[in-house]
């Protein structure tokens, strides 16, 4: 679903919010890593079982190989001791931008915090996941979706409920 919709989103800022969730998945809570531009709309997300500076790395380096997204300016992070230690190794290999600027603030992610939300009301009902690699697809239809209804697709506008699932039949080759 990433890869079809890929090509149809429209461009997102420099200005980036990352936060991390919880979710579970057999038992066990993984780590969802999260990130939205300025505006709301959703850059990427990574399903991790860890939560340390690598796996911070291994969701910046994922998001900034999207079409979509530009070399961040600013990277809004919360206060997690990962980001920090990912983000000087990262501009030390020249994979992020050496004169972006950390923030680590806690307020500045309230845009990604509401996004979890979301994701939190899909997931909950079925109370959890029994396999990582289950979780790592519904998640990601979940934010394919989401990326549509928050209007990121290029050729149509975000209130348009006809012309969004004209679009995603057309882009799965089934009727609407």
């Amino acid at each position: 679903m990433d890869l079809r919709l890929g090509p149809h989103l429209r461009m997102t800022s420099g200005s980036w919010r990352g936060d991390e969730t919880y979710v579970r998945v057999k038992g066990r809570w993984m780590y969802l890593y999260h990130a939205v531009d300025a505006r709301g709309q959703t850059i990427d997300f990574l399903l991790s079982a860890k939560h340390n500076a690598a796996a911070a790395r291994r969701f910046f380096r994922k998001a900034l190989k999207q079409a979509h997204t530009v070399n961040p300016c600013t990277l809004s992070v919360d206060k997690n001791a990962a980001y920090p230690s990912a983000a000087k190794i990262m501009k030390n290999n020249g994979e992020l931008w050496r004169f972006a600027k950390l923030r680590q603030v806690k307020y500045l992610n309230n845009i990604v915090e509401q996004d979890h939300r979301r994701i939190k009301r899909l997931v909950r009902p079925g109370f959890g996941f029994k396999s990582f690699h289950t979780a790592r697809r519904t998640i990601a239809g979940y934010e394919v979706m989401a990326t549509v209804r928050k209007g990121q697709v290029a050729v149509i506008p975000a209130n348009d409920m006809s012309a969004q699932a004209t679009f995603v039949a057309a882009l799965f080759g089934v009727a609407a």
